[in-house]
């Protein structure tokens, strides 16, 4: 079993390498609907789904400690977190959302 360390090293590395990364749970309505909302905008998107790795409940209690929330999704934007599902799709809907992914 990967450290507590090795943990936050793979999230610090997989929000650093693609522009939008989601950490996501595959039957999940919310994380579906953040994933809608990317694929609208035709932006790639890095999933990441914890439910389906054997270290998916670590991740999440490691990302809790980041960035304060244990809900999944947790969607990051150029390495910041920028909340869930409702929270993209507001980004969205207001208009937001697009000029964060240029660049």
């Amino acid at each position: 079993m990967a450290s507590t360390a090795e943990i936050k090293q793979f999230i610090k590395d997989a929000v650093s390498k693609d522009k939008v990364v989601v950490f996501s749970k595959s039957y999940c309505p919310y994380c579906t609907l953040a994933k809608d909302v990317f694929a609208k905008v035709k932006q790639p998107i890095t999933v990441i789904e914890l439910n389906e790795r054997d270290d998916g409940s670590v991740i999440q209690e490691n990302l809790a400690e980041l960035t304060g929330f244990r809900t999944v999704p947790q969607v990051f934007i150029n390495g910041n977190c920028v909340g869930g599902g409702s929270d993209v799709k507001a980004l969205f809907d207001s208009g937001k959302l697009e000029p964060m992914l240029i660049g």
